[in-house]
């Protein structure tokens, strides 16, 4: 079984495109994990499919996109459906990353960190991740330094993710240094 596919596929259902698939996300982003298998295994690439692939897939993953809670599984971040997935909003630590491409630097100095077509700002805990995350757009990303304690003390919001990944609804310039 090939995983990384495999990931790739339940992005698309549970992060992007859940009506093409038939499933209803709840409020939180949950969906039946019954309910996944059922319609992926609609394709014949994905009929072998079962749930203990699922779980592996989970577990090799390094960016931990989802999780499985009783028989419920979520993507954790990176939604751009519509409907606006519900965090539990949290404390952050006192710093966080954010990796992009140098060509947004002069619409963030103007506009601060936005999700675009994602629901949230996504933010990272260390260099390294954030590093990561722009290389997907440029090959020398700049790393942006958030100073998430001044902004979650002046009201910027900011929703755990899991243990590297926080969340945001956006982050003002005012707390970006680079």
């Amino acid at each position: 079984m090939n995983y990384d596919k495999l990931s790739k596929e339940v992005a698309y259902a549970l992060r992007h495109y859940p009506r093409e698939y038939e499933l209803e996300l709840d409020a939180q982003g949950w969906v039946s994990v019954d309910k996944l298998l059922e319609s992926l295994r609609r394709s014949d690439k994905w009929s072998p499919f079962e749930i203990d692939d699922l779980k592996e897939m989970i577990e090799t993953s390094e960016k931990k996109r989802y999780e499985i809670v009783d028989d419920k599984i979520r993507a954790l971040y990176g939604h751009s459906i519509p409907m606006k997935i519900q965090k539990k909003e949290m404390k952050p630590p006192s710093t966080l990353y954010h990796g992009t491409s140098r060509r947004f630097l002069e619409s963030i100095a103007k506009n601060g960190l936005v999700p675009k077509t994602r629901q949230y700002v996504h933010l990272s805990e260390d260099i390294h991740t954030a590093i990561l995350v722009g290389k997907r757009r440029d090959a020398d990303p700049i790393v942006l330094k958030i100073n998430s304690e001044d902004a979650y003390k002046n009201g910027v919001k900011f929703y755990f993710a899991h243990e590297m990944i926080w969340l945001a609804d956006a982050i003002p310039y005012d707390f970006i240094s680079h």
